[in-house]
């Protein structure tokens, strides 16, 4: 089946809004038919199996092309608007895509080779496209790759992870079941649609007839804090970076009430149980999901129930329905309780690989098992709790530290949003830890020396910092993670 069909099956005639906003607003009958004539027009055009760019931020051009890219039977490639010309220029010549929908800001900056629409034109095109509806949806074979989202690989060259329709629908159908989702549910989305995190918000709410509330300006807190109620939302989904910045960055949100808000979830990152436990104590009406994921796995992996979460603080919870997830040591034999090992994992919203690489597709995933490439340890009842990535393991003398071990100690500081740690060349420990430490406006009195005597009382010596970086921003790419994103 072709998950596009999928997720229109029970909502493609719903009279309601999709999207809400003052920005842009369209019902479902309308983004429904939009996608459909531009899935024909595709067709028409290119045929099937062949590559499409889609370079947009979030809105309504963007949903389109995207459901109509798919629908078509060819294979979407969203790639982040505010990617480098190299860095477009190689995924281009790599994937050999013949066509684009690429927004009028993108094409102000980037030289693009290829024919493109934007919300300038493609309205205007497919206009006398036929309507195509779903008449033999059965037939379509949903093993085919509906899209290649690129990720930043450990050479720093993009990696395309190829997920097939299947893997949307199962993935879609897992994600429903366990967060409840109904046809009352309002997301606000500060995820952008080319990461898989985002993506994940747009399949589920069109498959149950939810709504979105598209904020592509999440820095504006006031604004964000203020669509909560505005826009009567029932959910919210944010990375580490989000919950962090609207918890310390301003009194206003803790300060808040917000009628409607039913739970939020956290992905895309491990946040440490410092803010964890400052949300649930502010809200504790409020549902918090921790969550697990990666784009090899279409998005998500894991849960942790929030009637757990007090619990099993720090856990990522166990697989989601339909998901096998195993804590391995080298050998591939599951570890011990308290050990360390490697997080793999078995379902249907497994990646069928990455693209044009074989090779690192062979070494992912083995016997069936994605091998995630993150650290974990499990306790007696299960849980599995994330320790580090084997690539970020910093060896300082010899001992093996966790950078998440020394963040979470010094994000334990009221003033503190955001601690980052990450290794430096040292001529005698082999590798020093560096420490990059954003304040809010109350944090006046933090200095490097009060880092490190703070530490100094809940961290062994050779964990403590060597060189403290502190600033009074922090830089965010458009996933709301540090660091670039394709």
């Amino acid at each position: 089946m072709n998950c596009i069909d999928f997720l229109f099956e029970n909502s493609s005639n719903l009279g309601k809004d999709l999207i809400l906003g003052t920005h842009e607003t369209i019902s479902y009958q309308s983004i429904y038919e939009r996608s459909y004539q531009l899935a024909h027009f595709i067709k028409s055009k290119i045929g099937e199996g062949n590559k499409v760019l889609l370079v947009s931020q979030n809105n309504v051009f963007c949903i389109a092309a995207y459901l109509g890219i798919i629908k078509s039977g060819n294979i979407c490639v969203p790639l982040n608007p505010s990617i480098e010309q190299n860095n477009f220029e190689f995924i281009l010549d790599k994937t050999q895509c013949k066509l684009g929908f690429i927004s009028d800001v993108v094409l102000k900056k980037l030289q693009v080779s290829i024919e493109n629409y934007s919300e300038s034109n493609y309205l205007s095109v497919i206009s006398s496209s036929q309507f195509i509806g779903t008449k033999k949806v059965n037939e379509f074979d949903g093993s085919k790759i509906a899209e290649i989202i690129f990720t930043s690989g450990s050479t720093s060259i993009p990696k395309g992870v190829m997920i097939t329709h299947n893997n949307i629908i199962s993935n879609t159908n897992s994600i429903i079941k366990y967060l409840n989702l109904t046809d009352n549910d309002i997301m606000q989305v500060v995820l952008p649609f080319y990461y898989c995190y985002g993506l994940s918000l747009l399949h589920t709410h069109i498959r149950i007839g939810g709504q979105l509330v598209i904020n592509n300006n999440f820095i504006f807190l006031a604004s964000t804090i203020n669509n909560f109620n505005k826009y009567k939302c029932t959910g919210f989904a944010g990375v580490p970076s989000h919950f962090q910045i609207l918890l310390r960055k301003t009194g206003l949100f803790k300060n808040s009430i917000f009628t409607s808000l039913r739970y939020v979830t956290q992905a895309g990152g491990k946040l440490n149980n410092t803010f964890i436990n400052e949300f649930t104590v502010a809200f504790p009406s409020i549902h918090f999901f921790v969550m697990y994921g990666q784009t090899e796995a279409t998005a998500r992996l894991s849960y942790l129930p929030p009637q757990m979460i007090n619990q099993k603080l720090g856990s990522i919870g166990k697989g989601i329905p339909e998901v096998e997830l195993k804590v391995v040591d080298p050998k591939g034999k599951m570890i011990d309780v308290g050990n360390i090992g490697e997080i793999i994992a078995k379902g249907n919203n497994i990646m069928e690989g990455y693209f044009d690489d074989p090779i690192e597709t062979a070494h992912t995933i083995r016997n069936g098992w994605l091998y995630t490439g993150d650290l974990g340890t499990i306790d007696q009842d299960g849980f599995i709790y994330l320790t580090g990535r084997i690539k970020e393991i910093i060896k300082v003398g010899g001992k093996r530290v966790s950078p998440k071990e020394i963040e979470e100690v010094i994000e334990m500081i009221p003033e503190v949003v955001d601690c980052t740690i990450e290794a430096f060349q040292d001529e005698i420990l082999g590798e020093g830890i560096k420490a990059t430490i954003v304040i809010n406006d109350k944090g006046a009195d933090i200095t490097s020396d009060y880092i490190r005597t703070y530490c100094s009382t809940r961290l062994s010596a050779y964990k403590i910092p060597t060189v403290i970086n502190i600033k009074e921003s922090l830089s965010l790419s458009a996933t709301g993670k540090k660091g670039k994103s394709l």
